[in-house]
């Protein structure tokens, strides 16, 4: 993750301000996604400049929201004034000492494309989340990575591409399901709304049995 770290901490200067379709179109998705679900105690991972951040805390619940960047955190910080959200700095390759307690909502937003091993993160997903509690899946589209479509971002030196790995629908299910998940919906969301195309992003919702 030290490729992908550097990167990000190289992006979250000019973050909120690129245009950034898929950052914009998940931060719609998801709030329907979620809309509906109300939780006590949420993790958030992978909170970045906190563009999800602020809507999870008008729901009132306690929020522990991690990133892999200090510099995306620094940028968190200001946007949300909340006593109920605490940020952390974490790398969630590693053991998660920063899951403190048991969570009725985790919630994964453009992450899980530069993790390799999907069955490790659910297996610490799954000891994270109390009985019945969700997990939001946001990512990049399968189909949209199959075009070569990635992580990137423009910098002085060029393009700079940010490690990712092709995951397919099933690689997320099969994973969720052998660590006591089960689904609860499955949406795609595409630009515009233009359902001819290849849509853009991908959510599962997922529930803990």
């Amino acid at each position: 993750m030290t490729e992908v770290k550097t990167a990000y901490s190289v992006w979250a200067d000019q973050y909120d301000t690129n245009e950034n379709k898929t950052r914009d179109l998940e931060a719609i998705a998801l709030q329907k996604s979620l809309g509906e679900i109300h939780f006590e105690n949420c993790l958030e991972i992978g909170c970045g400049t906190g563009k999800n951040t602020s809507w999870l805390a008008t729901k009132n619940g306690k929020i522990t929201a991690i990133d892999l960047t200090e510099a995306m955190l620094e940028k968190a910080r200001p946007k949300v004034s909340s006593a109920n959200v605490r940020f952390q700095q974490a790398d969630i390759n590693e053991p998660w000492s920063f899951a403190d307690s048991q969570y009725d909502l985790i919630t994964c937003s453009l992450v899980l494309e530069h993790i390799e091993n999907l069955d490790a993160f659910f297996a610490k997903a799954a000891a994270a989340a109390g009985s019945g509690g969700y997990l939001y899946v946001g990512e990049l589209h399968p189909f949209k990575q199959y075009t070569g479509s990635k992580a990137r971002f423009e910098t002085e030196e060029g393009l700079q591409v940010v490690t990712c790995f092709n995951h397919h629908v099933s690689d997320f299910t099969m994973a969720a399901k052998q660590n006591g998940f089960e689904i609860v919906t499955i949406a795609e969301y595409f630009d515009d709304n233009e359902r001819t195309t290849i849509p853009r992003i991908l959510t599962i919702v997922f529930q803990k049995k």
